[in-house]
């Protein structure tokens, strides 16, 4: 974790402490854990763990506060560097306009899918799992408040495709993909397949309108992603985002 989270989290920590009147050793009996593991956690001499930042999110009222801060220092931290600067427009999105046509939408996939989807890689085991915690962190953009709404289009054989040695996981996904699609602030549409070639086959994109009104793009390829800000390039994008959704249907109103 990052040093200036890791500040800031076992900052927020003492003062939480201290407003609820309590020592490091009285909080320390109320949680169940030694004083000096308390101590250690606030100045910095020990890594908070989840169970630990549950318990005094208990034990002082917190509402989750501090699992929600560890959450979002382990997505700032296992991200990669060039998909930060996209996480950042994520969280200030109003409008989602995701395209794809060979995979399921990353806030969109169950931890399964999205662990199958990275295996065969060149990653370690570890890696894989960064990725994967990644991923599902940005799922919170589909409960947060204000909502953001999100329009995903995908190409048919995105549902079609089989993961070998494990169908079952499909059928999961594609049940998450149903259960999802009943949040009002979230549209997911397919391209069916005799809607034959169309320019955004090329490749998957974003669509990301801010809550300044601003539009920016995010675009995937084999090696790395980028963030596009150019006028020209997000309106060519857009072209081939219109294009896209010309003759899709609801998700669940086709045959797989």
């Amino acid at each position: 974790m990052g040093a200036s989270w890791w500040e800031f989290i076992a900052g927020e920590l003492r003062q939480a402490r201290i407003r609820a009147g309590l020592s490091q050793e009285e909080l320390a009996r109320r949680i169940n854990y030694s004083a000096s593991h308390v101590s250690g956690v606030e100045t910095g001499q020990r890594p908070p763990k989840a169970d630990y930042l549950a318990a005094l999110d208990e034990a002082l009222g917190t509402g989750g506060m501090f699992g929600r801060l560890l959450r979002r220092a382990s997505l700032d931290e296992d991200a990669l560097p060039w998909l930060r600067a996209w996480i950042d427009n994520e969280r200030d999105a109003r409008l989602l306009r995701w395209y794809e046509p060979a995979y399921v939408p990353g806030i969109l996939q169950t931890e399964a899918y999205a662990r199958m989807t990275l295996a065969g890689s060149l990653l370690t085991v570890e890696e894989i799992e960064q990725r994967v915690s990644s991923r599902l962190g940005r799922q919170a953009i589909l409960t947060r408040e204000p909502a953001c709404h999100v329009v995903a289009v995908l190409d048919v054989m995105v549902l079609r495709r089989p993961m070998k040695g494990h169908p079952e996981l499909m059928g999961q996904q594609l049940a998450h993909l149903a259960k999802t699609a009943e949040l009002p602030h979230v549209q997911i549409l397919v391209v069916p397949e005799d809607a034959g070639l169309y320019p955004a086959l090329q490749g998957g994109f974003i669509l990301a309108t801010l809550s300044d009104g601003s539009v920016v793009a995010h675009l995937d390829h084999q090696v790395r992603a980028q963030v596009v800000t150019q006028a020209d390039d997000i309106a060519n994008l857009h072209q081939r985002w219109e294009a896209s959704v010309e003759k899709p249907c609801p998700a669940g109103s086709h045959s797989t």
